[in-house]
């Protein structure tokens, strides 16, 4: 008996990511959300520039290449043309983050109805570990050699603690992928964005918290350690905002 499978949404290709990279756990989170609520037909997936920039080889549904940080302009875009389809972002923490930080703002405070998947592992991944605007403070970098001076550099954006101060926005929530538990959390966490979406609800931002062994110069294994230990006390997991929670005084 065939206990465990591909889901549908995710094609044959072999993933490119680095060993130890967990885009390829999210991609299969997304992927599982979306075949549990059969939306495959009618899904469309708006890919980033960055390590993720070409998850239209690994999403089997209609797929779109966005100019880096304008991937929830052109969703809100295809949203608002075919309000039937279902529209999904998937970016990294400089392509939302930093380039894109417009467009992400003004869509979740329109709360355009579509679902965006925020991978932050603290660091530019594509372009050989630059420092990112959600890197640590002292966390050294290809341009950061010496660690991030806030001073300088300023702090990291915190985006699910900043996009829950807007009136707008549905949901709003920050996980992680680096044990079993977590996992389990992020899984609900997207199949409850993407619903939100099919029930009209508007705008959710899933924040995963993920690793980068390359550039962070780490093995997989302490990779997965360093978020645990670094990554989450400065960007707790949790719900930062969520409509229908505050709708029952909770």
């Amino acid at each position: 008996m065939k206990v465990f499978s591909k889901p549908q949404s995710l094609t044959d290709a072999p993933l490119h990511y680095c060993p130890g990279c967990t885009h390829g756990i999210i991609h299969r989170l997304v992927a599982e959300a979306i075949d549990e609520l059969g939306i495959q037909g009618k899904t469309i997936g708006v890919a980033p520039v960055g390590c993720s920039v070409m998850a239209y080889n690994y999403f089997a549904v209609d797929m779109v290449e966005a100019a880096h940080g304008r991937a929830p302009a052109v969703a809100t875009g295809l949203k608002r043309c075919m309000p039937e389809n279902i529209i999904f972002t998937y970016q990294g923490d400089g392509d939302l983050a930093s380039i894109g930080m417009a467009e992400t703002v003004h869509a979740a405070t329109r709360n355009e109805n579509i679902t965006i998947i925020f991978v932050n592992n603290a660091i530019y991944g594509m372009t050989g570990g630059q420092m990112a605007p959600t890197s640590l403070p002292g966390q050294v970098t290809q341009t950061s050699p010496y660690g991030r001076d806030v001073k300088t550099a300023g702090y990291p954006i915190k985006v699910s603690e900043m996009l829950s101060q807007l009136d707008a926005p549905q949901y709003i929530e920050r996980v992680a992928v680096n044990n079993v538990k977590n996992v389990k959390n992020a899984k609900k966490a997207i199949l409850k964005a993407f619903k939100n979406q099919v029930e009209g609800k508007g705008f959710s931002l899933i924040e995963v918290v993920s690793t980068c062994p390359t550039n962070w110069g780490l093995t997989p294994e302490k990779a997965l350690q360093w978020v645990d230990e670094k990554m989450i006390p400065y960007y707790p997991l949790g719900v930062y905002k969520d409509k229908d929670a505050e709708g029952k005084g909770e």
